[in-house]
């Protein structure tokens, strides 16, 4: 699949090793356009439909955050690349795909670039289909603590868990269940039932997903109309039940 991409970046040394190394090592990637600044980016990714835009951080009259609020809903990934690794976490916060820290490694841009183009060949496969997950109805049972003894689930009803610190929040169809669990364990458990890891704070079900949004980091509505957040990490793993 070929990739419609940018390079934001306000030094020309860094673009031309960047331009050269995709063009060398990456041949589905077409550029269709280059930027210093804040400003020239916001205008080709406005006049263009891109698939990847390879980020730089640091910028001069505004940063990468700066560029990404700007733009607000977005349908391309980000790959961003810095000097500095302590940007990591605001990077994985403004949904970006991945993270190349200069001098930039080949090997590592590749997998970049391919992280990014099964995101859209899956993306773009399930553009007009309607979501159905390649796997069975689980029928099973877990319980959860009470106070006073325990409470016995059908897994098949539960929509979704959501961390709150050290404790879950388990939804039930329109009803809250709080659980002095971790996500993780939760996580552990109902792994092989069905469920999916999408966000830092988020399991879900993939049997009660209806609808999968491409904006920003991407997203899933559930059968009761929840919409939940899905982490540029966790993409490739959450389209994989529906190929």
């Amino acid at each position: 699949m070929k990739l419609r991409a940018i390079i934001v970046e306000d030094e020309e040394t860094s673009r031309d090793i960047l331009r050269n190394y995709l063009a060398k090592y990456c041949p589905n990637v077409t550029l269709l356009g280059e930027a210093s600044n804040v400003d020239e980016a916001l205008i080709i990714i406005r006049n263009n439909e891109l698939d990847l835009v390879f980020l730089d951080v640091e910028m001069p009259y505004g940063n990468a955050f700066d560029l990404l609020d700007k733009v607000g809903d977005r349908q391309f990934e980000t790959v961003f690349v810095t000097a500095y690794n302590h940007y990591a976490i605001d990077a994985l916060n403004a949904h970006a795909s991945y993270y190349l820290l200069k001098p930039i490694s080949i090997d590592t841009l590749i997998e970049a670039v391919d992280y990014v183009t099964e995101i859209k060949e899956k993306e773009n496969s399930l553009q007009n289909t309607v979501l159905q997950p390649t796997l069975t109805q689980v029928s099973g049972k877990i319980t959860i603590p009470l106070q006073n003894g325990f409470e016995v689930l059908e897994i098949e009803t539960i929509l979704y868990c959501q961390a709150d610190d050290n404790y879950t929040n388990i939804f039930v169809n329109d009803k809250k269940k709080l659980v002095s669990k971790t996500l993780k364990y939760f996580e552990e458990i109902l792994s092989e039932n069905g469920f999916a890891r999408v966000h830092k704070s988020y399991l879900v079900n993939v049997n009660a997903i209806v609808e999968y949004k491409k904006g920003k980091g991407g997203s899933v509505v559930l059968t009761n109309g929840k919409e939940i957040m899905v982490s540029p990490s966790r993409k490739k793993e959450l389209l994989a039940y529906f190929s």
